[in-house]
Protein backbone atom coordinates (compact mmCIF):
# COMPACT_ATOMS: atom_id res chain seq x y z
CA UNK A 1 0.00 0.00 0.00
CA UNK A 2 1.48 2.93 -0.69
CA UNK A 3 1.87 5.60 2.08
CA UNK A 4 -0.73 8.21 0.72
CA UNK A 5 -3.11 5.34 0.17
CA UNK A 6 -2.67 4.10 3.87
CA UNK A 7 -3.14 8.03 4.99
CA UNK A 8 -6.18 8.32 3.72
CA UNK A 9 -7.37 4.77 5.12
CA UNK A 10 -5.88 5.93 8.70
CA UNK A 11 -8.03 9.24 8.14
CA UNK A 12 -11.19 7.27 7.01
CA UNK A 13 -11.00 4.77 9.80
CA UNK A 14 -10.54 7.45 12.04
CA UNK A 15 -13.09 9.21 10.47
CA UNK A 16 -15.99 6.57 10.52
CA UNK A 17 -14.77 5.79 14.15
CA UNK A 18 -15.06 9.45 15.95
CA UNK A 19 -18.27 9.65 14.22
CA UNK A 20 -19.32 6.16 15.77
CA UNK A 21 -18.17 7.28 18.94
CA UNK A 22 -20.09 10.49 18.69
CA UNK A 23 -23.83 8.97 17.65
CA UNK A 24 -22.80 6.34 20.76
CA UNK A 25 -22.03 9.49 22.86
CA UNK A 26 -24.87 11.22 22.17
CA UNK A 27 -27.43 8.07 22.43
CA UNK A 28 -25.76 7.84 25.36
CA UNK A 29 -25.99 11.39 26.14
CA UNK A 30 -29.88 11.22 25.50
CA UNK A 31 -30.59 8.00 27.55
CA UNK A 32 -28.60 10.07 30.35
CA UNK A 33 -30.88 13.16 29.73
CA UNK A 34 -34.07 11.28 29.56
CA UNK A 35 -33.93 9.41 32.97
CA UNK A 36 -32.82 11.89 34.58
CA UNK A 37 -34.85 12.22 38.15
CA UNK A 38 -35.22 16.02 37.89
CA UNK A 39 -36.64 15.82 33.92
CA UNK A 40 -40.24 17.51 33.65
CA UNK A 41 -42.61 15.46 31.87
CA UNK A 42 -42.79 18.01 29.20
CA UNK A 43 -39.58 17.83 27.87
CA UNK A 44 -39.25 14.02 28.90
CA UNK A 45 -42.04 13.89 26.06
CA UNK A 46 -40.49 16.21 23.55
CA UNK A 47 -37.02 14.81 23.88
CA UNK A 48 -38.90 11.31 23.72
CA UNK A 49 -40.31 12.68 20.22
CA UNK A 50 -36.92 14.30 19.22
CA UNK A 51 -35.52 11.24 19.40
CA UNK A 52 -37.69 8.78 17.40
CA UNK A 53 -38.34 12.03 14.86
CA UNK A 54 -35.44 13.74 14.44
CA UNK A 55 -37.16 16.13 12.05
CA UNK A 56 -40.52 17.31 12.99
CA UNK A 57 -41.90 16.76 9.77
CA UNK A 58 -40.98 12.89 10.43
CA UNK A 59 -43.80 12.81 13.29
CA UNK A 60 -46.63 10.78 13.11
CA UNK A 61 -43.94 8.34 11.56
CA UNK A 62 -43.99 10.67 7.62
CA UNK A 63 -41.19 10.39 5.69
CA UNK A 64 -41.58 13.19 3.68
CA UNK A 65 -42.50 16.80 4.74
CA UNK A 66 -46.78 17.88 5.01
CA UNK A 67 -48.29 20.52 5.86
CA UNK A 68 -50.94 19.06 8.35
CA UNK A 69 -52.83 19.91 11.76
CA UNK A 70 -51.39 17.13 13.85
CA UNK A 71 -47.14 18.82 12.93
CA UNK A 72 -48.59 21.91 14.34
CA UNK A 73 -49.90 21.02 17.46
CA UNK A 74 -46.86 19.28 18.52
CA UNK A 75 -44.66 22.24 16.83
CA UNK A 76 -46.95 24.89 19.17
CA UNK A 77 -46.54 22.53 21.87
CA UNK A 78 -43.12 22.28 21.86
CA UNK A 79 -42.67 25.66 20.87
CA UNK A 80 -44.34 26.63 24.13
CA UNK A 81 -41.69 24.48 25.92
CA UNK A 82 -38.88 26.59 24.67
CA UNK A 83 -40.79 29.93 26.11
CA UNK A 84 -40.83 28.04 29.32
CA UNK A 85 -37.01 26.45 28.85
CA UNK A 86 -34.81 28.84 27.05
CA UNK A 87 -33.34 25.31 25.48
CA UNK A 88 -32.47 26.60 21.93
CA UNK A 89 -33.50 22.68 20.74
CA UNK A 90 -36.82 23.07 20.92
CA UNK A 91 -36.49 26.55 18.89
CA UNK A 92 -34.70 25.10 15.96
CA UNK A 93 -37.16 21.50 16.13
CA UNK A 94 -39.87 23.72 15.19
CA UNK A 95 -38.17 26.01 13.07
CA UNK A 96 -36.60 22.64 11.17
CA UNK A 97 -40.63 22.23 10.74
CA UNK A 98 -41.30 25.64 9.14
CA UNK A 99 -38.21 25.59 7.08
CA UNK A 100 -39.12 22.11 5.70
CA UNK A 101 -42.57 23.42 3.78
CA UNK A 102 -41.77 27.33 3.71
CA UNK A 103 -39.48 28.56 0.08
CA UNK A 104 -38.06 31.80 -0.04
CA UNK A 105 -41.13 33.28 -1.12
CA UNK A 106 -43.60 31.96 1.64
CA UNK A 107 -44.86 29.56 -0.84
CA UNK A 108 -46.19 26.60 1.19
CA UNK A 109 -45.53 22.86 0.31
CA UNK A 110 -48.39 20.76 -0.25
CA UNK A 111 -51.26 23.19 0.74
CA UNK A 112 -53.87 23.46 -1.49
CA UNK A 113 -56.12 26.74 -0.42
CA UNK A 114 -59.06 25.20 -3.00
CA UNK A 115 -59.53 22.61 -0.51
CA UNK A 116 -60.62 25.12 1.96
CA UNK A 117 -59.96 22.67 4.82
CA UNK A 118 -60.27 24.83 8.53
CA UNK A 119 -57.43 21.73 9.67
CA UNK A 120 -54.54 23.49 7.44
CA UNK A 121 -54.76 26.99 9.61
CA UNK A 122 -53.07 25.62 12.97
CA UNK A 123 -50.11 24.98 11.60
CA UNK A 124 -49.28 28.62 11.28
CA UNK A 125 -49.73 29.42 15.11
CA UNK A 126 -45.87 28.31 15.08
CA UNK A 127 -44.94 31.59 12.65
CA UNK A 128 -45.39 34.70 14.17
CA UNK A 129 -42.72 33.48 17.20
CA UNK A 130 -40.27 32.49 14.26
CA UNK A 131 -41.60 35.67 12.14
CA UNK A 132 -41.40 38.11 15.47
CA UNK A 133 -37.22 36.46 16.17
CA UNK A 134 -35.88 36.12 12.76
CA UNK A 135 -37.70 39.04 11.15
CA UNK A 136 -37.57 37.23 7.60
CA UNK A 137 -40.79 37.83 5.02
CA UNK A 138 -41.12 34.36 3.93
CA UNK A 139 -43.04 33.21 7.62
CA UNK A 140 -45.27 36.36 6.92
CA UNK A 141 -46.10 35.61 3.48
CA UNK A 142 -47.09 32.16 4.49
CA UNK A 143 -49.31 33.80 7.32
CA UNK A 144 -50.96 36.14 4.49
CA UNK A 145 -51.50 33.02 2.89
CA UNK A 146 -53.03 31.17 5.47
CA UNK A 147 -55.48 33.92 6.51
CA UNK A 148 -56.60 34.20 2.61
CA UNK A 149 -57.86 31.13 2.98
CA UNK A 150 -60.02 32.66 6.16
CA UNK A 151 -61.45 35.44 3.95
CA UNK A 152 -62.51 33.13 1.26
CA UNK A 153 -63.01 29.62 3.06
CA UNK A 154 -67.25 28.41 2.77
CA UNK A 155 -69.50 29.50 5.47
CA UNK A 156 -73.03 28.22 6.76
CA UNK A 157 -75.95 30.57 6.11
CA UNK A 158 -75.32 31.34 9.52
CA UNK A 159 -71.76 32.92 9.42
CA UNK A 160 -70.11 29.57 10.32
CA UNK A 161 -66.55 27.86 8.33
CA UNK A 162 -67.01 24.84 7.20
CA UNK A 163 -65.27 21.97 8.40
CA UNK A 164 -63.72 21.21 5.13
CA UNK A 165 -64.89 21.91 1.19
CA UNK A 166 -66.12 18.07 1.16
CA UNK A 167 -68.09 18.81 4.51
CA UNK A 168 -70.43 21.57 3.37
CA UNK A 169 -72.58 23.38 5.70
CA UNK A 170 -70.77 21.47 8.71
CA UNK A 171 -69.14 23.27 11.97
CA UNK A 172 -67.08 20.66 13.98
CA UNK A 173 -65.96 21.15 16.84
CA UNK A 174 -62.42 20.31 15.86
CA UNK A 175 -62.19 22.99 13.89
CA UNK A 176 -62.76 25.38 16.65
CA UNK A 177 -59.38 25.32 17.43
CA UNK A 178 -58.03 24.19 14.05
CA UNK A 179 -58.64 28.19 13.02
CA UNK A 180 -59.74 30.30 15.71
CA UNK A 181 -56.13 30.73 18.03
CA UNK A 182 -54.54 31.69 13.74
CA UNK A 183 -57.39 34.34 13.26
CA UNK A 184 -57.77 36.08 16.55
CA UNK A 185 -53.50 36.27 16.92
CA UNK A 186 -53.59 37.61 13.17
CA UNK A 187 -56.43 39.68 13.30
CA UNK A 188 -54.88 41.11 16.96
CA UNK A 189 -51.50 41.09 15.58
CA UNK A 190 -51.63 42.88 12.32
CA UNK A 191 -54.97 44.51 11.66
CA UNK A 192 -55.98 45.79 14.95
CA UNK A 193 -58.57 43.05 16.04
CA UNK A 194 -60.79 43.87 13.37
CA UNK A 195 -62.24 40.05 13.27
CA UNK A 196 -62.79 39.68 16.79
CA UNK A 197 -66.78 39.45 16.60
CA UNK A 198 -66.14 37.36 13.88
CA UNK A 199 -64.00 35.00 15.84
CA UNK A 200 -66.31 34.56 18.84
CA UNK A 201 -69.51 33.90 16.42
CA UNK A 202 -67.98 31.04 15.82
CA UNK A 203 -68.86 29.76 19.25
CA UNK A 204 -71.50 31.34 19.73
CA UNK A 205 -73.00 29.62 17.03
CA UNK A 206 -71.84 26.42 18.58
CA UNK A 207 -72.75 27.11 21.76
CA UNK A 208 -76.36 27.83 20.38
CA UNK A 209 -76.64 24.90 17.97
CA UNK A 210 -74.63 22.28 19.37
CA UNK A 211 -74.77 22.26 23.12
CA UNK A 212 -76.89 19.46 25.10
CA UNK A 213 -78.82 21.78 27.90
CA UNK A 214 -79.48 18.49 30.09
CA UNK A 215 -75.47 17.70 30.41
CA UNK A 216 -73.42 21.32 29.21
CA UNK A 217 -71.25 19.28 26.77
CA UNK A 218 -71.15 19.80 22.95
CA UNK A 219 -71.55 17.26 20.35
CA UNK A 220 -68.74 16.43 18.13
CA UNK A 221 -70.45 18.08 14.66
CA UNK A 222 -73.41 20.04 13.91
CA UNK A 223 -74.86 20.22 10.23
CA UNK A 224 -76.60 23.43 9.33
CA UNK A 225 -78.45 21.66 6.39
CA UNK A 226 -79.47 18.83 8.07
CA UNK A 227 -78.70 16.72 5.08
CA UNK A 228 -76.16 14.41 6.74
CA UNK A 229 -77.49 11.04 7.55
CA UNK A 230 -75.59 11.27 10.71
CA UNK A 231 -77.32 14.73 11.62
CA UNK A 232 -80.51 15.11 14.05
CA UNK A 233 -83.16 16.19 11.45
CA UNK A 234 -84.56 18.71 13.96
CA UNK A 235 -81.38 19.80 15.79
CA UNK A 236 -78.58 19.20 13.25
CA UNK A 237 -76.55 17.54 15.70
CA UNK A 238 -74.32 14.67 15.31
CA UNK A 239 -75.75 12.04 17.72
CA UNK A 240 -72.85 11.58 20.61
CA UNK A 241 -70.02 13.37 22.55
CA UNK A 242 -66.01 13.32 21.70
CA UNK A 243 -63.60 13.60 24.20
CA UNK A 244 -61.34 14.59 21.66
CA UNK A 245 -63.54 16.84 19.85
CA UNK A 246 -64.58 18.59 22.97
CA UNK A 247 -61.05 18.63 23.65
CA UNK A 248 -60.25 20.32 20.93
CA UNK A 249 -63.16 23.26 21.53
CA UNK A 250 -61.93 23.35 25.37
CA UNK A 251 -57.73 24.19 24.18
CA UNK A 252 -59.91 26.87 21.56
CA UNK A 253 -61.44 28.97 23.74
CA UNK A 254 -58.47 28.94 26.02
CA UNK A 255 -55.58 29.62 23.42
CA UNK A 256 -58.39 32.11 21.94
CA UNK A 257 -58.17 34.35 25.09
CA UNK A 258 -54.86 34.32 24.77
CA UNK A 259 -55.21 37.25 22.29
CA UNK A 260 -58.24 38.33 22.42
CA UNK A 261 -58.20 41.82 24.55
CA UNK A 262 -60.04 41.72 28.34
CA UNK A 263 -61.64 45.06 27.44
CA UNK A 264 -63.61 43.27 24.31
CA UNK A 265 -67.28 42.94 24.83
CA UNK A 266 -67.39 39.06 23.77
CA UNK A 267 -64.19 38.28 26.48
CA UNK A 268 -66.37 37.75 29.14
CA UNK A 269 -68.76 35.56 26.86
CA UNK A 270 -66.32 33.13 25.89
CA UNK A 271 -65.17 32.90 29.16
CA UNK A 272 -68.23 32.39 30.45
CA UNK A 273 -68.60 29.39 28.03
CA UNK A 274 -65.26 28.13 29.22
CA UNK A 275 -66.85 28.14 32.83
CA UNK A 276 -69.81 25.93 31.80
CA UNK A 277 -67.54 23.46 29.58
CA UNK A 278 -65.69 23.08 32.77
CA UNK A 279 -67.99 22.54 35.21
CA UNK A 280 -69.91 19.75 32.51
CA UNK A 281 -66.22 17.64 32.33
CA UNK A 282 -65.89 17.37 35.94
CA UNK A 283 -69.11 15.78 36.12
CA UNK A 284 -67.90 13.20 33.95
CA UNK A 285 -64.62 13.19 34.43
CA UNK A 286 -63.63 9.40 35.93
CA UNK A 287 -63.62 9.99 39.73
CA UNK A 288 -61.44 6.86 40.45
CA UNK A 289 -58.16 7.66 37.37
CA UNK A 290 -59.13 11.39 36.97
CA UNK A 291 -59.46 10.50 33.35
CA UNK A 292 -62.18 10.74 30.56
CA UNK A 293 -63.61 8.28 28.49
CA UNK A 294 -63.95 8.39 24.88
CA UNK A 295 -67.12 8.37 24.22
CA UNK A 296 -67.32 11.02 26.97
CA UNK A 297 -70.21 10.51 28.75
CA UNK A 298 -70.94 6.62 28.81
CA UNK A 299 -68.39 5.47 31.53
CA UNK A 300 -70.00 2.20 32.15
CA UNK A 301 -71.42 1.22 28.36
CA UNK A 302 -68.97 -1.61 27.25
CA UNK A 303 -66.44 -1.27 24.90
CA UNK A 304 -65.64 2.31 26.21
CA UNK A 305 -62.17 3.06 27.31
CA UNK A 306 -60.33 6.01 29.52
CA UNK A 307 -58.36 8.26 26.31
CA UNK A 308 -54.88 9.74 26.28
CA UNK A 309 -55.66 12.86 23.81
CA UNK A 310 -59.34 14.13 25.60
CA UNK A 311 -58.08 13.69 28.92
CA UNK A 312 -54.68 15.63 27.86
CA UNK A 313 -56.44 18.41 26.37
CA UNK A 314 -58.90 18.97 29.02
CA UNK A 315 -55.82 18.95 31.41
CA UNK A 316 -54.51 21.58 29.61
CA UNK A 317 -57.38 23.60 29.35
CA UNK A 318 -58.53 23.39 32.55
CA UNK A 319 -55.45 23.91 34.19
CA UNK A 320 -54.16 27.12 32.38
CA UNK A 321 -58.10 28.84 32.49
CA UNK A 322 -57.04 28.36 36.04
CA UNK A 323 -53.44 30.12 35.77
CA UNK A 324 -55.02 32.79 33.73
CA UNK A 325 -57.43 33.61 36.06
CA UNK A 326 -60.56 32.50 33.50
CA UNK A 327 -61.44 29.53 35.92
CA UNK A 328 -62.26 28.91 39.68
CA UNK A 329 -59.11 27.63 41.25
CA UNK A 330 -60.38 24.25 41.98
CA UNK A 331 -60.36 23.23 38.22
CA UNK A 332 -56.82 22.69 38.89
CA UNK A 333 -57.35 19.65 40.84
CA UNK A 334 -59.36 18.49 38.59
CA UNK A 335 -56.03 18.92 35.83
CA UNK A 336 -53.76 17.44 38.37
CA UNK A 337 -55.49 14.60 38.75
CA UNK A 338 -56.49 13.88 35.22
CA UNK A 339 -52.64 14.66 34.81
CA UNK A 340 -52.04 11.64 37.59
CA UNK A 341 -54.34 9.56 35.50
CA UNK A 342 -52.22 9.88 32.19
CA UNK A 343 -48.30 9.57 33.79
CA UNK A 344 -49.70 6.62 36.52
CA UNK A 345 -52.14 4.48 34.03
CA UNK A 346 -51.51 5.32 30.51
CA UNK A 347 -47.50 6.45 30.54
CA UNK A 348 -45.26 3.43 29.80
CA UNK A 349 -41.31 4.21 30.12
CA UNK A 350 -39.23 2.48 26.92
CA UNK A 351 -35.65 0.79 27.46
CA UNK A 352 -33.96 4.04 26.42
CA UNK A 353 -35.85 5.84 28.87
CA UNK A 354 -38.58 7.07 26.63
CA UNK A 355 -41.79 7.47 27.41
CA UNK A 356 -45.09 6.31 25.56
CA UNK A 357 -48.63 7.40 26.32
CA UNK A 358 -51.35 4.52 25.53
CA UNK A 359 -54.72 4.33 24.48
CA UNK A 360 -54.50 7.22 22.01
CA UNK A 361 -57.50 7.42 19.69
CA UNK A 362 -55.84 7.69 16.48
CA UNK A 363 -58.53 9.32 14.49
CA UNK A 364 -62.30 9.57 14.39
CA UNK A 365 -64.20 11.89 11.94
CA UNK A 366 -68.08 11.79 10.34
CA UNK A 367 -69.38 10.95 7.09
CA UNK A 368 -66.70 10.83 4.38
CA UNK A 369 -66.31 7.34 2.39
CA UNK A 370 -66.11 4.87 4.24
CA UNK A 371 -69.00 6.54 5.68
CA UNK A 372 -68.74 7.50 9.72
CA UNK A 373 -72.00 7.57 11.78
CA UNK A 374 -70.97 8.81 14.60
CA UNK A 375 -72.55 6.04 16.68
CA UNK A 376 -71.15 4.95 19.87
CA UNK A 377 -69.93 1.64 18.35
CA UNK A 378 -67.86 3.59 15.97
CA UNK A 379 -66.13 5.67 18.42
CA UNK A 380 -65.15 3.06 20.54
CA UNK A 381 -63.85 0.73 17.50
CA UNK A 382 -61.68 3.39 16.16
CA UNK A 383 -58.03 2.12 15.90
CA UNK A 384 -55.84 3.52 18.82
CA UNK A 385 -52.15 4.68 18.36
CA UNK A 386 -49.71 4.90 21.12
CA UNK A 387 -47.25 8.18 20.95
CA UNK A 388 -50.56 9.84 19.03
CA UNK A 389 -48.90 13.42 18.43
CA UNK A 390 -53.29 14.47 18.59
CA UNK A 391 -51.90 13.17 22.25
CA UNK A 392 -48.56 14.14 23.12
CA UNK A 393 -49.01 17.80 22.44
CA UNK A 394 -51.30 18.59 24.92
CA UNK A 395 -49.97 16.01 27.15
CA UNK A 396 -46.22 18.04 26.64
CA UNK A 397 -48.88 21.22 27.00
CA UNK A 398 -50.60 20.25 30.15
CA UNK A 399 -47.28 19.17 31.81
CA UNK A 400 -46.04 23.18 31.18
CA UNK A 401 -49.38 24.65 33.02
CA UNK A 402 -49.64 22.39 36.07
CA UNK A 403 -45.27 22.64 36.00
CA UNK A 404 -45.21 18.87 36.17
Amino acid sequence: MKASQFIFTFILAGTFAFTSCKSQSNSASAKKELTSPNLKWSEKMALTLMKRHPKAFQIDDRTTAKWDYVHGLVASSIEELYKKTGDERYYEYVKGYADALIDEKGNIATYDMDKYNIDMVVAANILFDIYDRTKETKYLTAMQTIRKQLDEHPRTASGGFWHKQIYPNQMWLDGLYMGQPFYTQYTTTFENGKKLDDVAKQFELLEKNDKDPKTGLLYHAWDESRKMPWADKVTGKSPNFWSRALGWYAMALVDVLDNFPKEHPKQKELVGYLNELAVALEKVQDKKSGLWYQVTDMGNREGNYLEASGSSMFAYALAKGVNKGYLPAKFKKVANHAFDGLTTQLIKTDADGGITLTQCCQVAGLGGNPYRDGSYEYYVNEKKKDNDPKATGPFILAAIELNR
